[in-house]
Order: structure tokens, then C-alpha cells, then sequence
């Protein structure tokens, strides 16, 4: 074997692996001395792995040791020929490709002492188990042999952990493993672990809560045996990262002990919301993750948070690609919130709630939704609604009375024939089919006769169940196809699936980032009703997730920027956007973050957010913007050097930083435009103003050619423009708040910059333009909208733009013009630019804070007691 070795260690050092198969068996080398060869190649080479999709931080200086599966591994093609059953080799390849990746970034299992700590950023409800399924199936074959999983902090997400880990890998070489948690029952300990750990033929399962009492025996039992660890690689996935794990004075010293006493881990943290890991104090015992950082792809069938509530555009994109939002959600109007939920916890004990007008559509339309799902499949299959009120169990009982009453009566009046009942039925189904269309969503159209005859069916199949750590009928979806009405809080608001969820109701009151994506169990894959969910929630909460759909678009990109910079997240944390009204997580897991600072130079900011309702307030926000713009065309008019662009279109150049500044002062960039608060763009005006930038402004109004004196708008110096019109999303169609999505047409930026009009342009050739043609001199852009801005009615059928209109509602505006405004600025002629403390947050990693201690207020608290047969959700 030696001598062999010798003979081919030079080519082997220089040459891929596929190659060193190939030319090996061409040279009729016997087969398992080519698999030793591999085997020693890869364990000893500097192969590097070709990361893609998902991009990957860190460990740039490290030896890439894993090119992929090998035709001896055993697990991971019993776990592939298992998922081939039920999905097709698309997506597959993606769990294959993915997670490709991650095990690349582990550490060598050969190696004498290891202890690492990466983050696998995934999306809420979209495959995360199914990717450290397929790592824990690679990593076995390779050499690692303990895995420890720790699930959440309910028994239910345990429970179902390990039944998943059980089919997909277990059962499927079962005697490569070696279970030592069961379905039935938490981490107990086993004596004579030195048998189980020196035991080389066989993998040691463990799937363990983050429970103070499990993790502790898991620790004395791991301290007993000790001795025996050292030829033990371990990797330790810790599923929901985010919870329990970061900043608790219980939980998070015993995970620490755990893995300190492993000499050689792998700390591999899952979640989809990874805010307190990406705040996590980088010197202290929290779980930081700083050897690695993977972002996990997502199919364009993955209903998200974008593509549910749309997005703002970010830094460069095309507005135009950017989602607008299905038009999915509907408002639980404010006079209805406090039938649903108590308006405080001490009103807990006595709430009934009350079938309100919107809680009725929502379950009507959930049986609608589940015969069409019914008609459409030809059989009966899970179908489940959310009701999801408060985090107090006792909430949640007072709903079963009133929803199984409303059942029983709807039933009989179904059974009946009721006419009244039948035409809102009807209507309801027409009204929710014409705003999002099945074949938009490439469903097949289900006729509302079919539904009808399926409806009574459906509703004498419905169960309400509330779901909590009390309650004694919990959800079962093994028992057969399932149609549920649950209610619940805590225990269903992490971790756990709802199988074939189409409706959720939703007023908890949360203001809390991960906190609300986790509690988002309506995000996933809907195969076959793509077109049928609805979310009914308040418009303050709409708004809310659309801002969080902005913050996992931008942290994703950030962390991209890292890969591209080659930087590990100890060398460049991720920054994390703010928002007025909301925390991003826990106070206790952001005690070591940091208040990032940032700049303007060369961005782009407009106002996307029109306040439109009530009207009283409306007119007021609105006319103060219409003051501020007069003010400021007024001054540009006397003081700027007026020049024509076209019709509707003009241009005053050479206007003070002064006159711009008392505008941005004046105009109303609605709260929701995080990124152009006012106090932070004249911060930053002044104190590049007074560095000697931003000497100056041009300023221009952005209208249309005028056709009749009907439809004008008179500017200060007495031209005439006529208004544009910019509609608001479908998605924000009953807000408040009008969202627009985006204000600049493509080339407005350039409106005072010399451009050949046939040439192509985009943001990075206007910036670079500017730079060229106007040094540290800024644009603001105006722009009269047509406050009722109706959006374009007939497309063709095979016309993108048809989905387009169809995510776009009126604006609605009270008047008749709404002033929107843009401000670009151009990057520093000189120097480095100005930094204001901006509304990011991230990571310290200058300075070293104590570790918090602060216990988690709402899930956390009963974490001491042992829950091995009862679930810790308290009410709170």
C-alpha cells in the first residue's frame, strides 16, 4: 500500500478528485486501493471547494477537505433514494448542492483538536431540517461520529426532530447507528458510555432540548467518559440557534460546558432568523459565529416574507424586479383587535372573544380554500388555520366555544341550503379569486358549484384544537389526513410545521423581530394552493413584516458582501437595518451590539410611504409636504439658474445647501422610509456641508406634458405641470399607508447630467457620471403624483405585466396632488465620506462586553424544570 502510495503521491497532490478516479481506473488499479488513495488525497490535499449557491464566510485559510459524496458513502444515498419519493431532482440537487457546502466549512473530523462555531442562515418553513439532515448523513460518512441536535425547547419540536431523524437516516442503515435519545423520551444516561463512544462501526444519535435539567446530565454524562472523547469528532447542531441559546444565564453556560468538553466539535447553529447570533458578543460565551457564516438557497416557489408582503428596493436594484407583495393579506380593522385579543395580560382570565366580521371571513374561506383544495387533488389531505391571538393559554381555550358553535351553525345552515349563506359564500369565493387569480399562480380554476357540494364535508371534518404545553388535544397530523382549526401561542410559533396551512389569523401583539418572522408559520411551499392562502392581520403588523421582508433581504446581501470581501464575520459583522416601533431582538441578546455608522455618498433616498388615511390626518401630512415643496421651488426660482428639460420637466441649478436642508427639515418622510429619516440626512447634509461638500443643489420637477388646464399643477414661479401617476400595492390596498414601492423612474437621476438619450444607463453609470460632471453637487428630485392614481386595467393574458397590475391598487390619496421627493446624493469628490450614526445594528468587534445574563421573558422562564413529559410553554 505504501509503495503504491509513493508512486502516485505526486500526481494525486496536483491533480481533482474526478480526475484522480478517472486516470486511476484507466491505469486498472484495483478498486478499494483507489478508494484508499481518495480517501488520503482528500485528507491530506488543499482541494478547494467551489462555493456557490449559498454563499459561504470564513474559513478562507483553512484546509477545504470535502469535494463532495463518494461512491462508498452509505448515508447520504439512502437519504437521497429516500427523498426521491417525494421530490423532484430539482430540488433534491439544491438539498445536494447546499449542503455540500456546509459540510465543507466543517472541520476536518481527522484533525487532533478542533473546536469552531459556524451559522446556516435558512427561511422560516423552508427545508432547514431537511439540509442538516443531509450534513448529518455526509458528516457520518466522512468520519464524524456523535450528533448532538439540540431542538428547540418544547417537547413537540423534540419529538418531531427525531421522528424525521429516525425515517431519514436510522431507519435507513440501521445498523450504523446508534440512538441514544428515543421518541418517546429526552437525553437519559446510558451506562458504559466508554462502549458507545470507542465503538467505531456505529454513529451516536442525540436529540436533546435545551432544557437546564437534560443538558445537564448530557454534560456529566459526556465529563464521565472523557477519556474516551478524544477519538470522538462530534458535530453539535443546534436548531433554532436564536432561542434559548444566546444570552441566558441557564441554557447558554450548560451548551458552553457541553461543547468545552467535547476536544473535538463542530458548534453548527440553524434558524432563520439569526438577529441575536449576528449581535452576539464575539469575545463572550455566546454563540458567535466566527469561523463561518452560510446563507441557504430558496426555491422561486418558496412563499416568503417578499413575496408575501413585498419589499423596498435594495442599494442598485431594479425596482421593477423587486416584489410588490401577493395580494394575500387582509386587515383586521382596529375596532376589531380588542374582540380578538385582551387589550392587556391582566384581562387575560375573564376575554371571551367574538366571531368579528373578519374572523368569520377568515373561516369561511378556510373550509372555501379546503374543498377547492379538495376538488382540485381528488382526496382528502392535511388543511390547517392558525389562529394565533396571545401568548396566554387561557386565551387560547376561551376560543374553543365560540369557533365550535360558529362550526355547528354554519354546518346546519350549509346542510339547510341556506340562501343567504350560500350567496355570501359565493360572493366571498369571486371577490378572493378575481384579486389573486389561479392561473396567475399557475392553479387550476375550481368552478364555486364543485365547491359547494364538497363544503359540508369539509366542515364536519374540521376539528378546533387548542394547541399549548396544558392542553391534552394537541395537533396530530399521523393519525390520517387532518382538518384543523388551531389555536395556540408559543408552542406553535417556533419550529413546529402546520401541515397544509392556508389560513392564519394573527393579532398577537409582538414588536420584535425574530419574534414575528418565527411566529410566521404561514411562509413555505403551498404545492397545488399557492393561490389560496390568506393572512388576516392589522395594517400596522402588514407594514411590520414588510419591513422585516427589507431586513432578511438586506442582512442575506450583507452577508454576501463578506464572501465578496473575503472577510470572516470576526473581521466585518453583519449590519442589521432598524426600525422606529420595533426592537430586533431580546434585549438581553443585543447587550454587545453596536449602533452602526454609515453614509450617504452616492445613494439614492425617496419616499416610497404616503400617509392616506384617516382623512382628517391625511390632509394635514400631506399639505405639510405640499408647503415644503412650494418653499423650496420658491427659493430655487430666485436663487437657482432656471433651465427647460421637456415638457413637464424643469430644472433650477446652483441652489444653497441651506434651502435644501430647511426642506428635508419640513417634508414628512413617513416613519416607515427607514432609511431617510429626516434628522439623519440633514446630520449628515451639515457635516458634509461643512467639510466643504455638498456645496450646492440642483433641484428639479419630475411631471408629466400638460394637455389641459384640467389636470395641472401651478409650481411657485407660475409653470405647469400635469401629475404622474404612481399606484400603491395591492398588498397595501386597505392601509393607511400607501405604499408606492418605488418613486424615480430610471433615468430621472440624471435629469442634470449631460447623457445621450438612446444610451443605456443604470445606477452605477449615473453615480459614476455625476462624479465626472457634478462634484459634490446634489439632486432633489420633486414629483406632483396624482393623488387618485388608478393603476393600467387590461393586459394581455400572457402578459407579465397582467400579474403586475394585478399587484397594484389605486392610491387613493384625499386632494389632488401628493408631493413625493427624492434626494441623490453624489459620492465625495475627496477623502473618505462623513459617517452619522445610522439605524444599523451589529456586532462589537472592538470591544469586549460582559456576557448578558438576562433570561428570555416569555418561552424561557421554566427552563430549570425538567420537561421530559411536559412541554414549558407558561402562560405569560
Amino acid at each position: 500500500m505504501e509503495s503504491a502510495w509513493n508512486t502516485y503521491r505526486n500526481f494525486l497532490d496536483n491533480a481533482p478528485p474526478h480526475q484522480v478516479t478517472q486516470d486511476l481506473r484507466n491505469l486498472f488499479v484495483p478498486e478499494d486501493l483507489i478508494t484508499e488513495l481518495i480517501k488520503r488525497h482528500e485528507a491530506e490535499s488543499t482541494v478547494f471547494v467551489t462555493l456557490k449557491e449559498p454563499l459561504g464566510v470564513g474559513r478562507e485559510n483553512s484546509v477545504k477537505w470535502y469535494a463532495g459524496p463518494r461512491s462508498d458513502d452509505k448515508n447520504w444515498p439512502a437519504f437521497k433514494a429516500h427523498l426521491s419519493r417525494s421530490l423532484d431532482e430539482e430540488a433534491i440537487e439544491k438539498i445536494n448542492d447546499s449542503s455540500d457546502k456546509v459540510v465543507a466549512m466543517l472541520d476536518h473530523p481527522a484533525t487532533t483538536r478542533f473546536s469552531s462555531k459556524g451559522l446556516v442562515v435558512g427561511h422560516v418553513q423552508s427545508g432547514k431540517t431537511s439540509n442538516f439532515t443531509a450534513v448529518i448523513a455526509k458528516a457520518a460518512d466522512r468520519g464524524y461520529r456523535m450528533f448532538i441536535v439540540l431542538s428547540g425547547i418544547h417537547n413537540a419540536l423534540r419529538r418531531q426532530t427525531q421522528a424525521r431523524l429516525i425515517r431519514d437516516v436510522v431507519n435507513l442503515n440501521p445498523t450504523l447507528w446508534h440512538q441514544i435519545t428515543k421518541l418517546e423520551h429526552d437525553f437519559m444516561p446510558l451506562p458504559n458510555p466508554a462502549a458507545l463512544l470507542t465503538a467505531r462501526d456505529q454513529h451516536l444519535l442525540l436529540v436533546v432540548k435545551k432544557n437546564a435539567v437534560v443538558l445537564r446530565k448530557l454534560k456529566n454524562w459526556l465529563s464521565s467518559a472523557k477519556a474516551h472523547l478524544q477519538n470522538c469528532p462530534v458535530l453539535l447542531i443546534d436548531d433554532e440557534a436564536d432561542q434559548a441559546t444566546i444570552a441566558t444565564k441557564n441554557i447558554n453556560p450548560l451548551i458552553a460546558d457541553v461543547i468545552a468538553s467535547l476536544p473535538r466539535v463542530c458548534y453548527l447553529g440553524y434558524t432563520a432568523t439569526p438577529f441575536a447570533n449576528l449581535l452576539a458578543d464575539p469575545d463572550g460565551g455566546d454563540f458567535y459565529p466566527r469561523d463561518f457564516i452560510l446563507s441557504l438557497p430558496r426555491s422561486k416557489a418558496y412563499q416568503g416574507p417578499e413575496t408575501l408582503f413585498g419589499r423596498a428596493p435594495l442599494d442598485g436594484e431594479n425596482p421593477e424586479t423587486v416584489p410588490g407583495g401577493l395580494d394575500m393579506i387582509r386587515e383586521i380593522p382596529e375596532n376589531e383587535v380588542g374582540k380578538l385579543r385582551p387589550a392587556k395580560k391582566a384581562d387575560a382570565a375573564n376575554f371571551a372573544p367574538e366571531i368579528t366580521p373578519s374572523l368569520r371571513d377568515a373561516v369561511l374561506w378556510f373550509w372555501l380554500a379546503t374543498a377547492a383544495r379538495r376538488v382540485r387533488s381528488g382526496k382528502v389531505q392535511h388543511s390547517s388555520m392558525l389562529v394565533h391571538a396571545h401568548s396566554d393559554t387561557r386565551v387560547h381555550d376561551s376560543y374553543g366555544p365560540p369557533l365550535e358553535a360558529f362550526r355547528l351553525s354554519i354546518l346546519n345552515e350549509v346542510l339547510d341550503g341556506d340562501t343567504n349563506l350560500s350567496h355570501e359564500l359565493r360572493m366571498l369565493w369571486q371577490t378572493e379569486t378575481d384579486r389573486v387569480p389561479a392561473d396567475l399562480m399557475a392553479e387550476k380554476h375550481v368552478p364555486v358549484e364543485d365547491l359547494i357540494e364538497t363544503l359540508p364535508a369539509v366542515i364536519a371534518d374540521t376539528k378546533v384544537i387548542m394547541d399549548h404545553y396544558r392542553s391534552t388535544d394537541r395537533l396530530d397530523y399521523e393519525s390520517g389526513p387532518a382538518t384543523v382549526i388551531a389555536v395556540g401561542g408559543n408552542t406553535l410559533s417556533r419550529g413546529l410545521t402546520l401541515e397544509g396551512l392556508v389560513v392564519s389569523v394573527f393579532v398577537r401583539s409582538s414588536d420584535v423581530y425574530d419574534t414575528l418572522l418565527q411566529m410566521g408559520r404561514w411562509f413555505g411551499y403551498r404545492p397545488g394552493y399557492s393561490d389560496l392562502p390568506r393572512i388576516y392581520m392589522p395594517a400596522q403588523m402588514r407594514r411590520w413584516f414588510a419591513h422585516l421582508a427589507t431586513v432578511e433581504a438586506e442582512m442575506r446581501t450583507e452577508i454576501d458582501r463578506l464572501l465578496e470581501e473575503h472577510k470572516t464575520p470576526l473581521e466585518l459583522a453583519v449590519r442589521i437595518r432598524c426600525h422606529p416601533k420595533m426592537r430586533v431582538t431580546a434585549p438581553s441578546k443585543q447587550k454587545a451590539a453596536v449602533r452602526a455608522a454609515a453614509a450617504y455618498g452616492g445613494a439614492l433616498v425617496e419616499s416610497r410611504y404616503f400617509l392616506v388615511a384617516p382623512e382628517a390626518q391625511a390632509v394635514e401630512w400631506l399639505n405639510t409636504n405640499e408647503q415644503a415643496v412650494h418653499a423650496l421651488l420658491r427659493s430655487a426660482s430666485e436663487q437657482g439658474k432656471y433651465e427647460s428639460i421637456d415638457s413637464g420637466k424643469s430644472l433650477w441649478r446652483g441652489v444653497s445647501t441651506d434651502h435644501v436642508v430647511e426642506f428635508v427639515e419640513r417634508y414628512n418622510f413617513h416613519a416607515m422610509n427607514t432609511d431617510a429619516p429626516n434628522g439623519l440626512i440633514t446630520a449628515y447634509i451639515k457635516k458634509r456641508h461643512n467639510r466643504g461638500g455638498l456645496y450646492s443643489w440642483n433641484v428639479a420637477v419630475v411631471g408629466n406634458r400638460p394637455r389641459d388646464d384640467r389636470d395641472t399643477v401651478t409650481l411657485p414661479d407660475g409653470k405647469k405641470v400635469a401629475p404622474i401617476i404612481r399606484t400603491r400595492t395591492a398588498a397595501s390596498r386597505d392601509d393607511d399607508v400607501a405604499d408606492i414601492r418605488t418613486l424615480t423612474g430610471p433615468r430621472d437621476e440624471g435629469i442634470d447630467l449631460s447623457i445621450a438619450p438612446d444610451s443605456s444607463v443604470n445606477r452605477t453609470v449615473l453615480k459614476q457620471t455625476r462624479a465626472e460632471q457634478q462634484p459634490e453637487r446634489g439632486l432633489v428630485l420633486l414629483y406632483p403624483i396624482d393623488a387618485s392614481s388608478a393603476p393600467e386595467s387590461s393586459f394581455d393574458a400572457g402578459d407579465d405585466k397582467r400579474r403586475r397590475g394585478r399587484d397594484r391598487a389605486p392610491l387613493a390619496a384625499p386632494g389632488r396632488v401628493v408631493w413625493g421627493a427624492a434626494l441623490v446624493f453624489p459620492e465625495p469628490s475627496r477623502g473618505d465620506d462623513v459617517l452619522v450614526e445610522y439605524d444599523y445594528l451589529a456586532a462589537d468587534l472592538s470591544k469586549v462586553f460582559p456576557t448578558a445574563t438576562d433570561e428570555e421573558p416569555e418561552d424561557l422562564s421554566v427552563l430549570e424544570l425538567d420537561q421530559d413529559s411536559t412541554d414549558g410553554a407558561p402562560a405569560s
